[in-house]
């Protein structure tokens, strides 16, 4: 089974990141559902009131129990594997979550007075949750590396730039970094002539959640002259929880997106926008319990409160409202808030009375995993192999005097010949840049292309995407997702950054419609 990788290169430091998506099928039958765990890791069953509990996810992260039982005073979190894969949490009998499970995103760290005094961490971009994507980090002082950084993810918020005021006289708000998107797109000031596909994230992922993804990191603040800008808070993470027997939830699941830093003082950058809310997929034969699941949005933070969303729009904690359902004080956060993520449901029965934000999907359930999915990596850059399995940190360093344009190799698998790649290069500072590759060469299970472009100094993250075109033999049968049309062709979408792989559907008469791709294979289409 293949994971999510993370891996980085430096010119002197260039960070690359290939994401390999689920491979493995889960059978479906008409009893009984059956996660599929081995039950290698007997039983999970914290004694109550014990606080925090940390669990090592394993490479896979694919986590084999018998019964799982986390009970009141428990908050059980995740320590992230080097592919910084979602959690997925098997279990052959009953989970009971009475207490708390987290995998949400960290806050972006303040910057100037607002900080913590020491300026040396200043701008750090907050931390995603297992399976999600870090914010970005906030611009420095100096004219070179002023812009704030995008953050990651196929929805990440684009950092802050120069820009003049055409809101309130107060700010310049083209400093700040956008919000992140994910099941919709982020927000971002609208009061001036600034488009706003200029800053924020966009929506990615299906409401299937196949395969499972998390939220991405808010876009960092621009550098001021005094002080940098604060960083963009991390990506809530992604979850899948299959029992074979009951899962009962009275207690809450957070895979919230973390807010924003705070930039404060004299001639300070921008405020950090906050990560988008992340992805939690429940399985079972029998669901029930009242409790809640939430994945929403961080905030730009204010006052140096840590701003995470609400079920309504996304809000800060507060001393003067408290929302009973939400279960926290709360006010509303405005303009540069993420979106939030996706809450999917599923079992043979439920009695489930609960609260999800935002509200869920449901069905009986579907394969625990997907097969076939096309994928791509990224194999080497100026002739540095990038590892097998990456650890996310400087795994290919180049030397500073490597001559531009370098040249990226990419390796496909389940993706035809003759398709390209678009590689986005996301510099630590400024705006992404995009680069077209030439034809996919090889065969269908592996392919093999590349692409030159000129890499900024310091560290970048390179994200790709391939789309692709077949021509189908079930067009009558795929007419059911085009309102009764036949298909004629179908377009195939696999992305290296994380998002999941979509279907334009393109008929007969030329018409077009998309929809997740997981759903064709469900109906028996293999691409």
């Amino acid at each position: 089974m293949k994971h999510p990788q993370h891996t980085k290169a430096q010119r002197p430091g260039a960070i690359l990141k290939a994401t390999a998506l689920a491979t493995l099928l889960a059978t479906a039958s008409a009893h009984a559902f059956d996660s599929g765990s081995t039950g290698a890791d007997g039983a999970l069953a914290p004694a109550a009131n014990s606080g925090v509990v940390e669990i090592q996810l394993p490479e896979s992260g694919i986590l084999n129990y018998t019964t799982v039982n986390i009970p009141v005073g428990v908050t059980l979190k995740f320590k992230k594997n080097t592919l910084n894969t979602p959690v997925v949490m098997l279990a052959s009998g009953n989970v009971t979550i009475a207490g708390t499970i987290d995998v949400s995103g960290g806050h972006g760290a303040h910057a100037g007075t607002a900080g913590n005094g020491d300026l040396g961490d200043d701008g750090v971009p907050g931390r995603s949750g297992p399976g999600g994507f870090d914010g970005g980090r906030g611009g420095s002082t100096d004219a070179a590396t002023a812009f704030g950084g995008a953050g990651l993810g196929p929805g990440g918020g684009k950092g802050g730039i120069t820009g003049t005021d055409g809101c309130n006289g107060t700010r310049y708000y083209k400093a700040i970094g956008g919000g992140a998107g994910h099941s919709g797109n982020g927000s971002a000031q609208t009061c001036s002539a600034i488009p706003l596909s200029d800053s924020v994230g966009r929506s990615y992922g299906n409401a299937l959640l196949q395969p499972l993804i998390g939220g991405s990191g808010g876009g960092g603040g621009k550098g001021g002259g005094n002080f940098g800008g604060s960083g963009g808070g991390g990506g809530g993470g992604a979850l899948l929880i299959a029992a074979s027997g009951t899962l009962q939830l009275t207690g809450l699941i957070y895979a919230d997106g973390g807010g924003g830093g705070l930039a404060g003082g004299v001639n300070t950058g921008g405020h950090g926008a906050g990560g988008s809310g992340g992805g939690v997929r429940l399985m079972a034969s029998f669901l029930a319990g009242g409790g809640t699941v939430r994945t929403i949005g961080g905030c730009l933070n204010s006052a140096g409160i840590a701003g995470v969303g609400s079920p309504y729009k996304n809000v800060y904690y507060n001393a003067t409202t408290y929302d009973n359902v939400y279960g926290a004080h709360l006010y509303a956060c405005g303009d540069y808030g993420a979106s939030e993520g996706r809450v999917r449901l599923e079992a043979e029965t439920t009695t489930y009375t609960g609260k999800t934000y935002p509200a869920y999907t449901t069905s009986t359930p579907g394969p625990v995993f997907l097969s076939n999915v096309p994928s791509l990596r990224i194999a080497s850059v100026a002739g540095s192999a990038v590892p097998a399995i990456p650890t996310g940190n400087a795994d290919v360093v180049l030397p500073a005097d490597v001559a531009n344009p370098v040249t990226v190799n990419f390796e496909t698998t389940n993706v035809p010949t003759g398709n390209t790649i678009v590689l986005k290069v996301v510099p630590a500072s400024g705006n992404p840049i995009e680069v077209q590759s030439p034809a996919i060469a090889g065969t269908t299970s592996a392919g093999t292309t590349s692409v030159q472009v000129s890499l900024p100094g310091g560290p970048s993250v390179l994200q790709a995407t391939t789309t692709y075109t077949v021509v189908v033999a079930m067009g009558e049968a795929l007419s059911h997702y085009a309102q009764n049309e036949r298909v004629d062709k179908v377009q195939l979408i696999a992305t290296l950054g994380g998002a999941a792989p979509q279907a334009k559907l393109i008929t007969v008469s030329g018409k077009e419609y998309t929809v997740p791709w997981s759903v064709l294979q469900i109906a028996g289409f293999s691409g």
